[in-house]
């Protein structure tokens, strides 16, 4: 595994939780890509409802043109 040595600062009460961890660096890692990869999909979640409400805003006034030339027709 290609890895790099970070230096970071935890509160307290975590250090002390962590500490009872015997691999430490791999429950870390563990975590934070659980918590990026939870991010990562919470935005591609937002940016598919945004596309979905674009979608359906183009259909409505689409079928609202439809609607004022069908009537022409009658």
């Amino acid at each position: 595994m290609n890895t790099r040595r970070l230096n970071i600062t935890l509160p307290k009460g975590i250090v002390e939780r962590l500490n009872r961890k015997s691999n430490k660096s791999n429950f870390i890692a563990e975590a934070v890509r659980e918590k990026l990869d939870a991010e990562e999909s919470t935005r591609r979640s937002e940016d598919l409802a945004w596309a979905y409400r674009q979608a359906s805003l183009e259909e409505k006034n689409l079928l609202e043109d439809w609607d004022k030339l069908a009537g022409d027709a009658l």
